[in-house]
């Protein structure tokens, strides 16, 4: 007959479960501790154990470590009310069979032993625990079911596709599987496809050599070679352009790489793990992104489901950003009221788990009371149906991260605010003043075609004063909006037309050049009040280069130091 050992220090589970395996004929014994279930293996070890990990006295994990060393062939199967990665992954990696999170159905149970039964095999590993992941929490199926990826990833070198909405915390996964990998000692590096211009991302992922090209006075160092022996991470892949992909493949495929202007060999050391927001099987099909590479990528994809399929886990990741946010700004953590956790489970939460921990920041400082009742909940989360989440209603439109106006590409998708136009960026068809140093006046015969894009304008540059804008939340993506490029369209086309009808011809990619360095680095200095050295990081680019940029485009202002 087989026999199941239960350890957990909570007597109502010890009962519910021995009986449960009884009735299965499953010959269950219980221990009320990890020592005295140690004391038993003396007289020989169980087919299955099932228990709890975090217990007074020796911890489940530590349980688990034993078994290891005395009983390898025992599956161990660990239970634990604390559903976070932590737990997981330190089970799994510690050769746990399987993670079960209380609460959880008798019947699961059940089944979890009859296939560890079945099995009769434990995973290696080590007891090491590992530490939390922020955000990276769930009780939900979808959650446990990236959890336990996690844990049986980490130890492979085999590159990852991380698919999954924006804000869902695809590269929190990624730096899980990193920290939790044989690399953890190397670098964890990010890189942006999207965020780096296309003339400058080979240098950044591959390095170049002195002289390679103008302004490359030194060596430098590219992404792939700051990995070594650790994880390169490339997010937004999808938006990677074909001369990259080309690039990327080679390397991926032959293992090595070429610096720009080198000419030596150099070995690519670093896991690769991809991420994307979008479905690049579509992407493939339309000829944007090159199938050899998606098939190199695409090994082994791990799905992080959005926030809305996993409603269940809200209420956890509230407490959890809640508790955090009191840590980092200062007070004391804010508690939920029933009705409040209700209104948030049935939010669609477009933004993810980004857009809640925004909100949890911002009910940190603006709830003056310690509980937050329902009512002091934006009306986009009280009256989900009532078309309040695409903005603030009234008033100027801030960004949940308290007083900083949001990026440009937010503004965009935000309703127009009734205050004075905010000086600084251009944005595409504004005509400016003679003397501005901004390029970007409308010749005259462009007036009409460029409506749309004045429209838009009005929306981005809509600002307030950053010190008097009462302090809201913008509950929505903060992506570009989907209209963007169309208004671009409209204004070249607008700017195309001008010049047949003049019969002349102008240096249009360079004018829309310069509107558009202009638009983001005036909109930079705006967004960190002057401060050109933030500026420039934030945009990822250097300061000499900001500073040059500020002097070509006309855009000199004093620079602020504090």
């Amino acid at each position: 007959m087989s026999t199941v050992w239960v350890v957990d220090d909570d007597e109502s589970i010890r009962w519910v479960l021995e009986r449960a395996f009884g009735r299965e004929g499953l010959a269950p014994r219980v221990f009320a501790d990890a020592r005295s279930c140690l004391a038993a293996l003396a007289g020989g070890a169980p087919r299955v154990l099932v228990c709890d990990i975090r217990m007074p006295g020796m911890s489940g994990l530590q349980l688990l470590a034993e078994f290891r060393r005395r009983a390898s062939a025992t599956p161990v199967i660990v239970m634990t009310a604390y559903s976070d990665l932590d737990s997981a992954v330190s089970a799994l990696q510690g050769g746990a069979f399987e993670y079960l999170p209380k609460p959880f159905d008798v019947a699961t149970a059940v089944q979890l032993v009859r296939r560890a039964l079945e099995q009769r095999a434990g995973e290696g590993g080590d007891e090491d625990s590992f530490e939390l992941r922020p955000g990276l929490l769930g009780r939900s199926p979808a959650m446990q079911d990236v959890f336990r990826a996690i844990g049986r990833l980490a130890q492979s070198s085999a590159t990852v596709l991380i698919t999954g909405e924006s804000g869902t915390g695809k590269e929190l996964v990624a730096r899980a599987l990193h920290e939790h990998s044989p690399r953890a000692h190397g670098e964890f590096v990010a890189v942006n496809a999207a965020a780096i211009p296309r003339e400058l991302l080979e240098s950044e992922l591959f390095g170049h050599e002195r002289g390679a090209f103008t302004g490359a006075v030194q060596s430098r160092q590219g992404r792939f070679e700051q990995a070594r022996g650790g994880t390169l991470f490339l997010d937004e892949i999808g938006d990677m352009p074909p001369e990259m992909q080309t690039r990327l493949l080679r390397v991926l495929s032959d293992g090595q790489y070429y610096r720009v202007g080198g000419h030596q060999p150099m070995k690519a050391e670093a896991r690769v793990i991809a991420a994307t927001h979008q479905a690049l099987e579509e992407r493939v099909r339309q000829g944007l992104f090159r199938e050899d590479l998606f098939h190199r990528l695409n090994v082994i994809r791990l799905r992080v489901p959005s926030l809305r399929e996993r409603a269940d886990d809200v209420p956890l990741l509230a407490r959890h950003f809640l508790k955090r946010s009191a840590q980092e700004l200062g007070g004391e953590a804010k508690r939920l009221a029933p009705a409040a956790l209700r209104a948030l489970a049935a939010y669609p939460w477009p933004g993810n788990v980004r857009e809640l921990e925004n909100l949890c920041r911002w009910l940190t400082l603006m709830v003056p009371s310690r509980v937050v009742e329902l009512r002091d909940l934006p009306e986009a989360i009280r009256e989900p149906g009532s078309g309040a989440g695409q903005g603030v209603p009234g008033g100027a439109a801030v960004d949940a991260s308290f007083g900083v106006p949001p990026e440009p590409s937010a503004r965009a998708a935000m309703p127009q605010a009734a205050s004075s136009a905010a000086q600084g960026a251009v944005p595409y068809g504004v005509s400016q003043p003679a003397g501005s140093g901004v390029a970007g006046r409308v010749a005259p015969g462009a007036e009409q075609a460029t409506a749309p894009v004045r429209a838009a304008a009005a929306g981005i540059e809509a600002g307030v004063d950053d010190d008097l804008a009462p302090v809201r939340p913008h509950f929505g993506r903060i992506e570009p909006a989907p209209g963007w490029r169309q208004l671009l369209a409209a204004e070249v086309a607008a700017r195309l037309a001008s010049q047949s009808a003049a019969g002349e011809s102008t240096m249009l990619m360079d004018r829309l050049t310069r509107d558009f360095e202009a638009t983001v680095i005036a909109t930079a200095l705006r967004h960190t009040r002057g401060r050109r050295v933030e500026a420039a990081q934030r945009l990822g680019i250097g300061r000499n280069t900001i500073t040059r940029k500020i002097g070509e485009l006309g855009l000199d202002e004093p620079e602020r130091d504090d």
